[in-house]
């Protein structure tokens, strides 16, 4: 498994907040969901994000375009806004608040002629702009190693190409058949990783190093082996045998194309493991040790202490109190 795909691995929509959104000029619509990911794809029109608190002005963050095919992924649980023009003013038509609540910017209920069908709002069923929205809610220590490589709002354009999985997805977004969430939840699992594969690839794009890394014979090979198999004994020099350079040459070449030491990579990944396994499992402190390359519970601990500040019951107890 390479990076990537193991980073993506724990990021799926379970319950997603999706929507069809048909409008007809001057529109503005408030996600306020907070969820850390949010999808927009343009179907047809154009409009902007507005990061921020909705305003064209907001300090240090630009308006993004969005044309007819292009595809945006907007980082962070702050609230945003779309809107048909990067200045607008129209109050928003309506705020997304959570799974299967739409509201006015007053918090209360929408009325009934914004409702335009099965997951679909807007003010127009024959509204020239038509936008898919579907929102992540993701957690734990291995999705904010993803995140974090991110910038705010992300976009990929339309090259004119076919995307038969945005074209299934507008399909099915307003059907109302008996498992329909999670055939929702699953399109929107492709759609993002396809869209996050693509990005990455893209000239404008900055990506991590870990992921220019993925491409290099040597440091791609050791990446793809420490997420295959962070139970092993790894050492830069078992690394470097495996990988076919002599140890100078392997921890130089990972440490410039994926900018820190394998090592601290490997430890990094380990813990990040462990935090998940201790929010998500009821396994023992000294299994997940095992598990994630640590001989004792000791050693996790006292690793995990120097990194994330706390010990791994505490941060069991404190998943569990927020989950």
């Amino acid at each position: 498994m390479d990076a990537l795909a193991s980073l993506l691995y724990e990021v799926r929509s379970d319950g997603a907040l999706f929507s069809r959104n048909v409008l007809t000029p001057p529109w503005s619509i408030r996600f306020a969901d907070r969820r850390p990911i949010t999808l927009v794809t343009m179907l047809r029109g154009s409009g902007w994000v507005l990061p921020g608190d909705g305003s064209a002005d907001t300090p240090g963050i630009a308006p993004v375009p969005l044309e007819q095919g292009d595809v945006a992924i907007v980082v962070g649980s702050e609230p945003f806004s779309f809107a048909d023009t990067a200045d607008s003013k129209t109050p928003p038509l309506y705020v997304l608040a959570g799974p299967d609540r739409c509201t006015t910017a007053d918090g209360e209920e929408i009325s009934e002629d914004i409702v335009l069908g099965m997951r679909t709002c807007g003010n127009s069923l024959d509204g020239p702009t038509v936008l898919l929205t579907g929102s992540y809610q993701v957690g734990g220590r291995v999705s904010e190693r993803l995140l974090s490589a991110l910038p705010r709002v992300l976009v990929v354009r339309n090259d004119g190409r076919p995307g038969p999985i945005l074209d299934l997805t507008a399909a099915e977004v307003s059907r109302d058949e008996p498992g329909q969430q999670a055939v929702l939840d699953r399109l929107l699992d492709l759609l993002l990783l396809s869209t996050l594969r693509e990005w990455f690839t893209r000239p404008e794009a900055d990506p991590p190093g870990w992921y220019r890394a993925l491409g290099d014979p040597v440091a791609g090979r050791a990446l793809r082996l420490i997420h295959d198999r962070p139970a092993r004994p790894w050492t830069v020099t078992a690394l470097a045998e495996e990988t076919g350079v002599s140890r100078a040459t392997f921890a130089r070449r990972f440490s410039d194309l994926v900018g820190e030491p394998p090592m601290a990579y490997l430890t990094g990944w380990r813990l990040a493991l462990a935090a998940d396994l201790l929010a998500r499992t009821e396994a023992t402190v000294e299994s997940i040790a095992r598990q994630v390359g640590y001989g004792s519970a000791f050693g996790l601990s006292v690793a995990f202490h120097r990194v994330y500040g706390t010990r791994p019951t505490q941060h069991r107890a404190a998943a569990r109190a927020t989950g």
